[in-house]
C-alpha cells in the first residue's frame, strides 16, 4: 500500500500555503525567478558599489595631485615650469609603465618584484645592440620587449604552473635577473655617444609639447585599460583576484589568465627597458636598482587592491604621477632625498589601511544588501506541494476531488467501496450528522481518524458537507485497489 492520497481540504492540511493554488504553490512558482531577479540585482548593486569606490579613489589622487602642485608652487613658483613639469610627467611615463604591467598581476591577487631587474636587463641589451651590432631602432625595441616576454614566462611557469607563491618566485628573479645583468655587463657602461641620436630622441623630443614617452605610455595605458574593461580575458582576471576558487569552479582557466599576466608583465617591463635607454643615455648594470619599490608603491596608492580582484591602470598611473609628483616637489622645496623613502612608505602603508577600510565598508553594505533581498524571497512550497501551482493528487483547481472521487472519499489506483459513490453516482445524503462525528481516509494503506488516535502520516481527506446522517455507513478509500473500512461511531449515536 504505497500509493499515497494527497488531497487536501480547501485551506485544510494543504491549506498551510493558502491550500491548493493558493499562496504557497504561488509563491513558489514565482520565487526562483524572483530571487534569480534578486541577486542579479544584488549583483548589480556590488559593482556599481565597487565602481564607485574606485571612481572615488582616482578622484582623490587627482584633488592631492592639485593641492601638491598648488602649495609647492605658492613656495616656489618655478615648479608650475614647463620644463619642470616636463621632466615630471618624463619620471612617470616609465613608472607608469611598470606600473600598468604590475596591475595585470596585482588583481589576480599576485605580485612581480622583478620587474625593474628586467628593465635592467632589457635596457643594457639595447645599449649593447647599438653599441655592438648597429641594429634598427624597430629591431631593438623587439629585442627588447622579447627579453622581458621571456622573464615573465620564467615568472609565469614557476607561479602558475609549479604554484609557488608569486612573492617568493619574484623575490628570487630578482635577485637572478639582476644577477644576470650584472654577469652581462661586467663593469662596462654604455655611453649616449654608442646609440644613434634618432633612438635618443624618443627619451627627450615631444610633438605639441608632450614628450614622446608620455605618448607612448599613454597609448599602452588606454590599450590595457580598454581590454580589461571589456574583453573577457581581462574581465576574468579580476575574477580571479576576487576568488581564485570561484573563478576556477565558474570554469576559468586560472593557470592560463595568471600565466599571461606575467608574460605581459615582463613585456611591459622589456619596453620600459627600452625607453629607459632612449631616456638616459647612459647605462650600466644598475639601471632601476630599487625601482620595483616604487611601482608596487604607486599601484596600491592607485587604488590596486593588493589582495587583488579590484582596482584600474588608471588609478595605478595616478598613483606614479603623485609619487613623482611628490619626489620633484621635494627638491624643489629643498627637503633630504631620505625624506622622499619615507613618504612613499607612509603613502603605501596609508593606502593599505584605506584599501581595508574600504573593503570593509563595501562586504557591510554588500551583506545589508543580501538581507534585503533575503527578507524579501517569497517561502517555498510545503512537501509535496507542485512548484507550479497545481492542485496535488486528485484535487482540483477550485478544491474539488478530481478523477470522479466522491465529496467525502478519495480513491487513489482503485475503486471506491463499501458504500463509496462511485464517479458520477449518487451521493448519500449528509444530513443530521454533528460536526464533531468521526471521520476516516486513507493514507498509504492506513486510516486516520478526525479525533488524532489514528496514524497521521499522509494528508487526510475532509468531506466539505460533513458526516453522514446514518452514522453506521463505512467511510473508506481505496489504494492499490484494497479497501480499508472503517466503522464511523461518531457522534451521530
Amino acid at each position: 500500500m504505497s500509493a499515497p492520497v494527497a488531497a487536501g481540504a480547501p485551506g485544510g492540511s494543504g491549506g498551510s500555503g493558502g491550500g491548493p493554488g493558493g499562496g504557497a504553490p504561488g509563491g513558489a512558482q514565482s520565487g526562483a525567478p524572483g530571487g534569480g531577479a534578486q541577486s542579479a540585482a544584488r549583483q548589480r548593486s556590488a559593482a556599481a558599489l565597487l565602481g564607485r569606490l574606485a571612481r572615488a579613489r582616482e578622484l582623490g589622487l587627482v584633488v592631492a595631485l592639485l593641492l601638491l602642485f598648488g602649495a609647492t608652487a605658492a613656495v616656489n613658483p618655478r615648479f608650475i615650469g614647463v620644463q619642470s613639469l616636463k621632466d615630471i610627467l618624463l619620471n612617470t611615463a616609465i613608472v607608469g609603465l611598470l606600473a600598468v604591467g604590475q596591475t595585470l598581476v596585482v588583481v589576480t591577487r599576485n605580485i612581480d618584484l622583478s620587474v625593474s631587474s628586467v628593465l635592467g636587463i632589457s635596457a643594457f641589451v639595447t645599449g649593447l645592440l647599438f653599441a655592438d651590432h648597429d641594429v634598427p631602432i624597430v629591431l631593438a625595441f623587439v629585442v627588447g620587449i622579447l627579453i622581458g616576454a621571456v622573464c615573465g614566462v620564467i615568472n609565469g611557469v614557476l607561479v602558475a604552473v609549479c604554484r609557488i607563491p608569486a612573492l617568493v618566485v619574484t623575490l628570487g628573479t630578482l635577485y637572478v635577473f639582476r644577477g644576470f645583468d650584472f654577469w652581462l655587463a661586467g663593469s662596462r657602461q654604455i655611453n649616449a655617444a654608442d646609440m644613434p641620436k634618432t633612438f635618443l630622441d624618443l627619451g627627450s623630443g615631444s610633438v605639441l609639447g608632450v614628450p614622446f614617452l608620455v605618448i607612448i605610455a599613454l597609448v599602452l595605458l588606454a590599450i590595457v585599460a580598454w581590454g580589461m574593461r571589456n574583453l573577457r580575458s581581462g574581465r576574468e582576471l579580476y575574477a580571479i583576484g576576487s576568488n581564485p576558487e570561484a573563478a576556477r569552479l565558474a570554469g576559468i582557466a586560472v593557470g592560463r589568465r595568471v600565466f599571461a599576466a606575467f608574460v605581459l608583465t615582463g613585456a611591459l617591463s622589456g619596453l620600459a627597458g627600452v625607453l629607459w635607454a632612449a631616456r638616459f643615455g647612459t647605462i650600466d648594470a644598475t639601471a632601476a636598482t630599487g625601482f620595483e619599490l616604487n611601482v608596487v608603491a604607486a599601484v596600491v596608492v592607485g587604488g590596486v587592491a593588493i589582495f587583488g580582484g579590484s582596482g584600474t591602470v588608471i588609478g595605478a598611473a595616478l598613483g606614479a604621477l603623485l609619487l613623482s609628483t611628490i619626489g620633484s616637489a621635494l627638491v624643489v622645496l629643498k627637503v633630504e632625498a631620505l625624506w622622499e623613502r619615507a613618504i612613499d612608505g607612509a603613502l603605501l602603508l596609508a593606502a593599505i589601511t584605506l584599501d581595508r577600510l574600504l573593503a570593509l565598508r563595501a562586504e557591510r553594505a554588500l551583506r545589508a544588501s543580501a538581507s534585503r533581498g533575503a527578507t524579501t524571497l517569497p517561502a517555498a512550497p510545503p512537501t509535496g506541494t507542485p512548484a507550479n501551482g497545481a492542485p496535488a493528487n486528485g484535487t482540483s483547481a477550485d478544491g474539488a476531488p478530481a478523477n470522479g472521487a466522491s465529496a467525502d472519499r478519495a480513491s487513489a489506483n482503485g475503486p471506491a467501496v463499501g458504500g463509496a459513490a462511485a464517479a458520477g453516482g449518487p451521493d448519500p445524503a449528509a444530513d443530521g450528522a454533528p460536526p464533531g462525528a468521526s471521520t476516516e481516509a486513507v493514507t498509504n494503506g492506513e486510516a486516520t481518524t478526525g479525533d488524532g488516535t489514528g496514524p497521521t502520516t499522509g494528508t487526510a481527506t475532509v468531506s466539505p458537507a460533513g458526516e453522514p446522517a446514518d452514522g453506521d455507513r463505512p467511510t473508506a478509500a481505496a489504494a492499490d485497489g484494497e479497501t480499508t473500512a472503517a466503522d464511523a461511531k461518531g457522534g451521530a449515536r
